[in-house]
């Protein structure tokens, strides 16, 4: 097989003059004549780490062009897309591009790597470049504190598209959050001005005064941007939403990869299709604990994700645990502890969109809200993982959770307000039964009931609100002998009801 070369001038003649010039911070030679050298996972590592680099195969360290012939490029390619998506290698995997070019008629290979926006790792070894060397920081403390800091003050956010334009923006998505930031705040600075002028104002349009860049972020291309240039500068960008209650098989399943205004609608309506919604009052107040819950956790999820990172956002319904992943730069490293939560935001331009929205509250308190919250809900807290991807980890341990989805019994919160709301709940019943009474006079399955009334779960809603009808004798069955016959319709006794 012969490898096509690369045919650009420009690149040519600044490999030669890397190449004249030497080894150094950001420049590695390797012969690569017995393949894919073991070494070169620490070399990208460091690069990684600091301020990136390039590395070109098939020249020594005495800066002899040494070359590559097609069998070794084709087997040093195969090796080094296997290596670097492997993280016991290179931890988090990454995403690096490899071209071929001829020099002085011998074919080599040119690496470029980033620097990256996340602490990275080399057989569970940090790496970092010094000189034309790699080293590793390992057992130093207070280089890798030193490092972590450097990574945490680098906001990807803010990455500037010189060429983007208003025209490349979702408008109406504009209008839509300004009348919503309006409604919230009366006198909102937003409703007196034009779309470009909110943009500026929320820090989505700035200028680079080092390299004197100006134009729209990427938080603005994530917030308003159309689909289509979403996926263009961020093709890996995606929420999986996974729902499997069972090991073998999911139930349902969405891909949510349009601007994150709309993102967290879809991913909130996914969210309350599959999970239970209780009753539940906390000081004279109903509270939908569930939506309490999610709201934080996906509001974090959208809010603090490191978007520069090539890894997908996921959550993973399952029948005994809800797990919850995206790519991070750690801040703590390790789990969080709820007397630990710090006020730290990871995209603060997005985060600041969020609140003025009212999608967000202050910092720290969303996982105060859901450790508040999941006890009584899950019947466990939930574990913060924060390490170079954001885990959160919740374990169900209530049982038939899936199906008992209305009442939560009295809790230390709400024993003295109970009684004094049951009255509001009985009317509550009476309406939905006089619902039920008049949408059955005709046959209804099932199923056209449950979502008739905006049901979830068919088994909460038999076993607490139709069957009680049926035993009241004013719904009755189609088929009264077979009950769970697939063909079973209910239909209201007018008899019974005069």
């Amino acid at each position: 097989m012969t490898y096509q070369l690369c045919y650009n001038p420009f690149m040519v003649n600044r490999i030669r003059e890397l190449i004249k010039n030497g080894e150094k911070i950001n420049v590695e030679f390797k012969s690569a004549q017995g393949g894919l050298p073991k070494s070169i996972y620490e070399t990208i590592c460091s690069f990684l780490n600091t301020s990136g680099g390039e590395i070109i195969l098939g020249v020594d360290d005495k800066r002899n062009i040494v070359g590559l012939n097609d069998e070794q490029i084709k087997s040093i390619k195969k090796d080094l897309a296997n290596g670097i998506n492997n993280p016991q290698k290179l931890n988090p995997t990454t995403y690096i591009t490899t071209e071929d070019y001829a020099i002085e008629n011998k074919k080599i290979i040119y690496i470029k790597i980033p620097q990256g926006q996340q602490v990275f790792k080399c057989n569970n070894k940090i790496m970092v470049r010094n000189n034309d060397g790699d080293y590793n920081i390992s057992n130093n403390q207070n280089l890798i504190a030193n490092l972590f800091l450097k990574k945490s003050n680098t906001y990807s956010e803010n990455q500037i598209f010189p060429f983007l334009s208003i025209n490349d923006l979702n408008q109406d998505l504009i209008n839509k959050v300004r009348t919503m930031a309006v409604n919230r705040v009366k006198n909102h600075p937003w409703a007196a001005i034009n779309n470009e002028d909110l943009l500026k104002s929320a820090s989505l349009y700035r200028k680079d005064f080092i390299n004197n860049q100006k134009g729209y972020t990427l938080a603005c291309v994530l917030l308003f941007g159309k689909d289509e240039i979403i996926h263009s500068i961020l093709p890996h960008y995606r929420t999986d939403l996974v729902f499997k209650p069972n090991e073998d098989r999911y139930e349902d399943r969405l891909i949510v990869d349009t601007n994150l205004i709309d993102s967290y609608d879809k991913i909130m309506q996914f969210i309350e299709k599959i999970l239970p919604s209780p009753f539940y009052l906390e000081k004279d107040i109903n509270i939908d604990i569930r939506n309490a819950i999610f709201r934080e956790l996906i509001v974090n999820t959208l809010m603090h994700r490191e978007y520069s990172i090539p890894q997908h956002a996921r959550v993973l319904i399952e029948k005994e645990q809800i797990t919850i992943t995206n790519a991070n730069k750690p801040f703590i490293y390790g789990n969080i502890k709820p007397n630990e939560i710090l006020p730290y935001t990871k995209n603060p331009n997005i985060a600041k969109m969020f609140k003025e929205i009212g999608y967000a509250e202050e910092l720290g308190s969303g996982i105060r809200n859901v450790i508040k919250y999941s006890q009584l809900y899950f019947g466990q807290n939930p574990t913060f993982t924060d390490e170079n991807t954001f885990k959160t980890s919740i374990s169900i341990t209530k049982e038939n959770f899936f199906q008992e989805d209305i009442y939560i019994k009295e809790s230390d919160y709400v024993s003295d307000h109970v009684s004094d709301h049951v009255s509001d709940h009985v009317d509550k019943q009476d309406r939905i039964e006089k619902k039920i009474l008049d949408y059955c006079k005709a046959e209804r399955s099932l199923k056209e009931i449950a979502e008739f009334l905006g049901y979830k779960s068919r088994v909460h809603f038999k076993k607490h609100i139709l069957d009680p009808l049926i035993k009241k004798g004013i719904i009755k069955l189609k088929f009264p002998n077979h009950n769970k016959t697939p063909g079973q319709k209910y239909i209201t006794d007018t008899k019974a009801l005069k």
